[in-house]
C-alpha cells in the first residue's frame, strides 16, 4: 500500500538557511532512513510555501543573519502549526540559525532583535568572538558527537531545555558553561555543521525512530556498515580546531 512506510522530510527553509553544507542532513537523513525500510519523501518549505498535511520530521539549518532576517518574519507566522508539532512529538533538527530562532529570540551583534518562535528554552546574542573549528560534545543519549562549528552567537539554556551534551573540545553554546546545543522532547538544537548527520548516525537513528514509532507504530533498526563513518569521525576527530 502507498505510505505504509513513508516517512515525511520537511526540509524548512532550505534556500535561506542551507550554510557550511547543511542540506547534507537531509540527505544523509534519506538515506538512513532507506537503508531502515521506509520510503523517505523531501518536502521543501520556504517563505510562503505551505507545510504538509503529514510532517513526520522537520529538519532546517543555518544562514547569515540576513538570511535569518528573511525567514524570520515567516517562522513566527506558522510558529503555532509548529510549537504544535514538537508538542506532539514530531522528531526535529535545527542548526545554528535555525536553533536561534526556535528560542526566544535572537539579538543580533549590530542590535536587531529577531523575535524566535520558543520551542527551545533558548536565547542568543550576536558576540564579537566568532567560534570556529572542529568540535567534540559527550553526550549521554548519543555519545560522542562531531562535528564544526562556526558561528559568533552566543547562546544561554534556559530550566525548559537540556543541553545536547557537554563540550569536550571547542566552545559550543558560549565560551563559559561548556554546552552544546539544546533539547526539548524530540526537538534537537545545535551548532554542529560539517554536516552533523553523516557523521552522526545515532542522532539520524533517533530521529528516524522517533518518527517511525509516531506514524507507523513501531522502529526496528536494520544492521548497517558504518565503517565508512567511523573513519571520518576518527579522522575529523584528530583535526587541530
Amino acid at each position: 500500500m502507498s505510505g505504509e512506510r513513508e516517512l515525511v522530510i520537511v526540509s524548512l527553509y532550505p534556500r535561506d538557511m542551507n550554510i557550511y553544507g547543511d542540506r547534507g542532513n537531509v540527505l544523509a537523513l534519506t538515506r538512513r532512513a532507506t537503508a531502515h525500510g521506509f520510503t523517505p519523501r523531501v518536502v521543501d518549505v520556504n517563505p510562503g510555501d505551505p507545510l504538509p498535511e503529514q510532517v513526520d520530521i522537520v529538519i532546517g539549518g543555518g544562514g547569515q543573519d540576513s538570511g535569518q532576517g528573511r525567514v524570520a518574519v515567516d517562522l513566527l507566522a506558522r510558529g503555532d502549526a509548529i510549537r504544535a508539532l514538537a508538542s506532539d512529538g514530531t522528531p526535529m533538527l535545527v542548526i545554528c540559525g535555525l536553533y536561534q530562532l526556535f528560542g526566544h529570540r535572537f539579538l543580533t551583534h549590530e542590535g536587531e532583535e529577531l523575535t524566535g518562535i520558543g520551542v527551545l528554552d533558548v536565547e542568543t546574542r550576536g558576540g564579537g568572538e566568532r567560534m570556529i573549528g572542529n568540535i567534540v560534545v559527550e553526550s549521554d543519549e548519543f555519545g560522542e558527537i562531531i562535528g564544526f562549528e562556526n558561528h559568533s552567537g552566543d547562546t544561554v539554556l534556559g530550566p525548559g531545555s537540556a543541553p545536547l551534551g557537554r563540550v569536550l573540545q571547542g566552545a559550543g553554546n558560549n565560551p563559559r558553561d561548556e554546552h552544546e546545543g539544546a533539547c526539548t522532547g524530540n526537538v534537537i538544537g545545535s551548532y554542529l555543521h560539517g554536516s552533523l548527520l553523516p557523521k552522526n548516525p545515532a542522532i539520524a537513528d533517533f530521529l528516524i525512530g522517533e518518527a517511525a514509532r509516531r506514524r507507523h507504530g513501531s522502529f526496528v533498526p536494520a544492521e548497517i556498515d558504518d565503517t565508512t563513518t567511523a573513519r571520518a569521525r576518527a579522522a575529523a576527530r584528530r583535526r587541530p580546531r
